[in-house]
């Protein structure tokens, strides 16, 4: 890859081994390497003001975290990785910004979407179809008509704003991703997942609420099962489409 701009990773999760389970994936489908992904833990620190014209774009990972919940049960940690004045510069200045599962919920709220538990999904495999607008959006597009993804969330998307676009949707959820804008996206699904991390991530949350502890066993079998083994690349084609030089 030539000389670039450094992608920013912005994770929430307080388990280490799934921060770091996270980070290793995202490094592995986005084919760059620490330096020019970096990673910054918004569960530990303050992010502070970001001074986009330092990076090529943001990634967001996913987390237990919920932006469906009331703000006066929010804890301190959870209204701060909201990142509302960070969104609205990359909003304003449609910056690349792709955000996975939490990123869907905390950007769509953002955007004044409707985010709740109606089209919640269980851990595991699906099948995911593109809008028509999705066909033609040059970050999608790549993947198909229909491709398998993993997902497990308690809330989703049920309604967008006018000005959003949806380019993709599921069986038993109706905005499995969207764009604002032409460079600032969000999924439900987990672009960074492949069968090992998500037997990863079904360890870490055994107990937290996604299911009862003792099915872990028989979530997992489901996900084998279900039939999903590649899952396209969205993470590389977002690098591929949004690295900017160093020097511009």
């Amino acid at each position: 890859m030539r000389d670039v701009k450094p992608f920013l990773l912005l994770g929430i999760r307080a388990d280490d081994v799934a921060a770091d389970d996270e980070y290793a994936a995202m490094l592995r489908f986005s084919g760059l390497d620490e330096g020019r992904l970096r990673r910054f833990r918004l569960e530990q620190l303050e992010l502070g003001t970001v001074d986009l014209d330092q990076w090529s774009g943001i990634i967001l990972g996913g987390g237990p975290f919920q932006a469906s919940d009331p703000d006066d049960a929010k804890s301190v940690t959870q209204r701060r990785v909201e990142l509302s004045v960070l969104l609205d510069d990359v909003v304003e200045r449609d910056f690349p910004f792709l955000g996975a599962c939490y990123g869907i919920g905390t950007l769509g709220r953002h955007q004044g979407a409707v985010v709740d538990h109606t089209f919640h999904e269980p851990i595991g495999g699906i099948q995911i179809k593109l809008t028509e607008a999705g066909e033609h959006d040059p970050l999608f597009s790549r993947a198909g008509s229909q491709f398998g993804a993993y997902v497990g969330h308690k809330e989703a998307i049920s309604k967008l704003p006018a000005h959003v676009v949806t380019l993709a949707y599921s069986e038993s959820c109706p905005v499995q991703a969207f764009r604002v804008g032409t460079r600032v996206y969000a999924t439900q699904f987990h672009p960074e997942l492949d069968l090992d991390g998500l037997a990863t991530r079904v360890e870490v949350y055994k107990y937290a609420g996604y299911f009862e502890p003792e099915e872990a066993d028989a979530v997992m079998a489901a996900a084998r099962a279900s039939g999903v083994t590649d899952v396209p690349n969205i993470l590389k084609g977002f690098v591929e489409l949004f690295a900017r030089d160093g020097n511009g």
